[in-house]
C-alpha cells in the first residue's frame, strides 16, 4: 500500500488542532501519554537543572515543549511541525506560560537545518513514525546529535513495531484492545487504519543502534508498553 504523501498528513493535522490542544483528547490513541510526559519532564529536570533552548520536532499544539516549560520558566523554544496551524497554537500556549523566545517554523524535519550545538534538550512526540527510508532516519538522527550542545540529550515518544515477529503480532493485539476499551472497535479500527495509511515506524533496538551509530554516547529505554516506547540519548 503506497503511503499517505506529507501534504495529505499535514492536512489532517491541520483540521486537527483543538483535540491536540488537550493531553487526553488528543493523545488518547497513545498508550501511557499523561505518565510519559510526567516521565520525560522529570527525567529532562534532573538531567539538565539549567536549560537555554528546548527544540520541540512535530511539536503539534506544544503539550512536549509546555511540560518541561513548567519546570523550567523562561527557556527559549524552538517550535518545528508541517501544520501552521498546530505552529500557531503551540506557540500561543507557550508564550502565554512564560516561555522566553517561541520560534515557530513549518518544514519537514527531513529537510529543515538546524543550527549546531544549540540546543541542551530536543523533544519529539509521535512525529518520527511518519519517516520511510533508511536514509531518512539517519538523516533526521544526524540531524538531532548535531543540534545538540554536548551533553544535551535527545527525548522521543512514537510507535514501535518490534524485530519478532511473534513479539509484534502480540503488541499490536494489545494495542487493538487498548483502542477498543478506549472507543470501541469502530474507534479501533479508525485508528488502524490511519496508521496503515500514514505511518512507518522502526522498532526500539533499530532506532536506538542508529543513534549509537550517529555518535550518541549513551542510550536508554525510560518506558515501553506494547506499541509505544520512550527512550532518550546523550551526546
Amino acid at each position: 500500500m503506497e503511503k499517505s504523501s506529507v501534504d495529505r498528513i499535514r492536512d489532517r493535522f491541520d483540521r486537527d488542532v483543538e483535540r491536540f490542544s488537550n493531553l487526553h483528547t488528543g493523545q488518547s490513541s497513545t498508550i501511557d501519554s499523561p505518565l510519559v510526559l510526567e516521565l520525560m519532564a522529570a527525567a529532562v529536570s534532573d538531567l539538565h537543572p539549567h536549560i537555554d533552548e528546548l527544540l520541540d520536532i512535530g511539536c503539534g499544539a506544544g503539550n512536549y515543549a509546555l511540560k518541561v516549560l513548567h519546570e523550567h520558566p523562561g527557556m527559549a523554544v524552538t517550535l518545528l511541525d508541517l501544520s501552521e496551524p498546530m505552529l500557531v497554537r503551540a506557540q500561543q500556549r507557550l508564550e502565554e506560560a512564560g516561555a522566553g523566545k517561541v520560534t515557530a517554523i513549518q518544514s519537514d524535519v527531513r529537510t529543515v537545518s538546524f543550527d549546531p550545538e544549540r540546543y541542551d534538550v530536543v523533544v519529539t512526540g509521535a512525529a518520527l513514525h511518519h519517516l520511510r527510508s533508511d536514509d531518512e532516519w539517519r538523516t533526521v538522527m544526524t540531524s538531532v546529535y548535531q543540534a545538540l550542545k554536548s551533553g544535551g540529550s535527545f527525548w522521543c515518544f512514537d510507535l514501535v513495531n518490534h524485530d519478532i515477529p511473534e513479539v509484534d503480532r502480540l503488541m499490536w493485539f494489545r494495542y487493538g484492545e487498548y483502542l477498543e476499551a478506549s472507543g470501541g472497535p469502530a474507534y479501533r479500527d479508525k485508528v488502524f487504519s490511519y496508521i496503515e495509511e500514514e505511518d512507518t515506524p522502526r522498532s526500539v533496538t533499530y532506532q536506538i543502534d542508529l543513534l549509537k551509530e550517529v555518535g550518541f554516547r549513551a542510550r536508554d529505554v525510560v518506558h515501553k508498553n506494547s506499541c509505544f516506547c520512550l527512550y532518550t540519548a546523550r551526546k
